[in-house]
């Protein structure tokens, strides 16, 4: 059976009567042509069934569709479902993505950059808080974060001192004795800081009686310790009084709600609970968790559509850069499941 003779530009530039160089120019450079032009030689590919030979292009422009990633980790159920929903956009944006785990150590970090810049990755979504949004916008590549520290470079992110107010307000509206936030301690640089300063704000505000308990919440083993102690805590100064707990993510919210159906056999009455993210584990959760959710899906789709946006104004002959970075705010949305009652 013979073999179909792969499509040449000598092939494209004889059915087009341009020249190589034009052909090439399509390839390499698309903006330099007449729109009129770019129709002719897109339409001739079609009819010519061209099929791209991507390594050459990549060895004769240095565009690799390739966009880097560095996350936390995957344990935090909402990092592995941004990730998820990021990876998911290849069918829209055509990009491919390189995927590294920081594990918070800087200098590993620092080392992934290096490594991604090596393979010549057009832009970078990153997700860690290690280092500095002030060093990561030196690099030479346009650079999207999510729910980190931002103030030098483009970032989209979720509204959280509205989440952290709106779970405050339901959680009053129920009624509650005592208000509890539990969450890591977090700059104030960072987005998430939102939910806490919302939550303190609130309760002062209407004058509800409130605790904020601060916690190194990292692995599980990690998590569920410090959360043993929580409940110990809230166990022995909030007895026969009704609870209201945000929780600062889905995550922990599960680890807490295990740990009071492991202790009591069910969830108490006295406590509610409000988680944050809308990963899958409030869903699928012993008993699915009302939550703030984050609408992961678009932070995941905005964050890769705000980074092609930069990535392709490179590629112009005369780009435009940003004079200022770009940050996009995306509004919560609350999920209530079985860990509050209706009001």
């Amino acid at each position: 059976m013979t073999q179909k003779k792969k499509v040449t530009f000598d092939d494209i530039a004889r059915y087009t009567n341009f020249s190589k160089t034009t052909i090439s120019r399509y390839f390499n450079n698309p903006d330099s042509l007449t729109l009129e032009n770019q129709q002719i030689i897109s339409d001739a590919l079609v009819k010519l069934n061209y099929k791209e030979n991507k390594v050459a292009r990549i060895l004769a422009n240095g565009k690799t569709e390739f966009v880097g990633i560095i996350i936390p980790d995957l344990y935090h159920h909402f990092y592995s479902e941004i990730l998820n929903q990021i990876l998911a956009t290849y069918e829209t944006f055509g990009y491919k993505f390189l995927v590294f785990i920081g594990n918070k150590n800087e200098e590993t970090e620092r080392c992934y950059l290096q490594e991604l810049l090596s393979y010549q990755i057009e832009g970078l979504i990153i997700l860690s808080h290690t280092i500095p949004s002030e060093e990561l916008a030196k690099l030479p590549i346009p650079i999207v974060t999510i729910e980190r520290e931002d103030e030098y470079v483009c970032s989209v992110n979720t509204d959280n001192y509205m989440g952290g107010y709106q779970a405050a307000n339901l959680l009053a509206r129920h009624h509650c004795d005592v208000l509890i936030h539990v969450n890591t301690p977090t700059s104030e640089k960072v987005p998430a800081y939102g939910r806490l300063k919302a939550f303190s704000d609130f309760c002062a505000e209407q004058g509800i009686a409130h605790e904020i308990i601060l916690r190194e919440l990292g692995s599980y083993e990690t998590s569920q310790a410090q959360l043993i102690q929580v409940l110990e805590h809230l166990e022995a100064s909030y007895a026969g009084m009704k609870k209201g707990l945000f929780v600062s993510s889905d995550t922990h919210a599960n680890v807490f709600l295990n740990l009071l159906m492991r202790k009591h056999g069910r969830l108490p009455g006295d406590y509610l609970i409000i988680g944050f993210d809308n990963s899958p584990i409030s869903r699928e959760a012993v008993l699915p968790i009302s939550t703030m959710g984050q609408q992961i899906d678009q932070l995941a789709y905005e964050a890769v559509s705000l980074l092609v946006e930069q990535m392709n104004e490179r590629k112009k002959r005369k780009p435009v850069l940003l004079e200022q970075p770009i940050h996009k705010i995306i509004p919560p949305v609350f999920y209530r499941r079985d860990t509050t009652e209706k009001v």
